[in-house]
């Protein structure tokens, strides 16, 4: 299915937010966005993608 990942097309195998997470950043903690709605990170295995969602993958990134 086609989405639009962090303003890009993109072409995914994945029917989950879960999933998509898993493919682009296995390793990150990570916080997601689909159509402007935030998806808590304990409804991702469950939240279906669908052909033409905008999703928002942002990464934790700390210093000092």
């Amino acid at each position: 299915m086609r989405v639009l990942l962090n303003g890009e097309p993109y072409e995914t195998a994945a029917r989950f937010v879960s999933e998509l997470i898993a493919e682009q950043a296995p390793a990150a903690r990570v916080a997601a966005v689909v159509n402007d709605r935030v998806v808590p990170a304990a409804e991702q295995a469950a939240a279906a993608l669908a052909e033409g969602d905008r999703v928002e993958l942002l990464t934790f990134a700390g210093g000092g």
